[in-house]
């Protein structure tokens, strides 16, 4: 029960941190606006490198990318809660009822590991060449969350055993 509980719980933490960093966009949204602008901008990145031909120079794409990080923040978040809730109600279910109902936090877990992963890493980083950005580089905090969300995604995914401790039939 307390492999059931522990799960449960790291699920919760993650749909926790999506909801801040939603909730912190949402209600600062100028200033972390601010981040996403300068990256698709590649106004900070080395002045002789020869990818700035990437930049993206309109405001109207800038804050439909930011509104994308948003949406798919949220949209982790709310899985993530789901998913916890599920496996909250199913705590003391078989291990096949309990395996099963794992779907939708799998789903979460993935979204986020994408957004931080695909979004910020390699997006972000290698195509608009943050990471050569002193003031708008985002790749060690990206780096962080995406790796904490794989190995919570990992643990979530390993098949649990019946409550007893038993087999993992029906």
């Amino acid at each position: 029960m307390a492999v059931r509980w522990s799960k449960i719980l790291l699920i919760t933490a993650i749909a926790l941190f999506a909801s801040l960093v939603a909730f912190g966009n949402i209600t600062d949204y100028n200033s972390n606006f601010s981040f996403v602008q300068h990256v698709l901008l590649m106004d900070t990145i080395f002045p002789d490198s020869t990818i700035s031909y990437r930049a993206i120079h309109s405001p109207v794409l800038h804050h439909a990318a930011y509104l994308l990080i948003i949406g798919l923040e949220v949209f982790t978040a709310l899985l993530c809660w789901w998913g916890a809730g599920r496996l909250l109600v199913r705590r003391k279910a078989s291990a096949y009822n309990f395996n099963r109902a794992k779907n939708i936090a799998v789903c979460g877990l993935t979204l986020g590991f994408l957004l931080w992963q695909v979004g910020f890493m390699s997006v972000g980083g290698e195509w608009f060449g943050m990471w050569m950005s002193s003031e708008w580089n985002g790749i060690q905090s990206a780096f962080q969350f995406f790796v904490t969300i794989i190995l919570v995604l990992i643990y979530v995914v390993f098949p649990d055993t019946e409550v007893d401790g038993n087999s993992l039939e029906k």
